[in-house]
């Protein structure tokens, strides 16, 4: 059973989610052997300030 997490700044949308869902679903049957039923997806949002590289928030790049 394939599980995929993946994080994103929030604000993507529904739809932009489901789409995302289903292309790595699509890929992991056609390159994994894996049947749909068995891909679990987890998408969690985390916000600019929860996130940082390089020591550097992403809510305080660019400024």
């Amino acid at each position: 059973m394939p599980f995929v997490r993946i994080d994103l700044f929030s604000g993507r949308t529904e739809e932009q989610k489901a789409n995302t869902a289903r292309a790595i679903t699509e890929a992991l049957v056609q390159h994994a052997g894996c049947t749909p039923d068995s891909v679990q997806i987890l998408f969690a949002d985390v916000e600019k300030s929860d996130w940082a590289t390089a020591g550097v928030l992403a809510s305080r790049r660019g400024q």
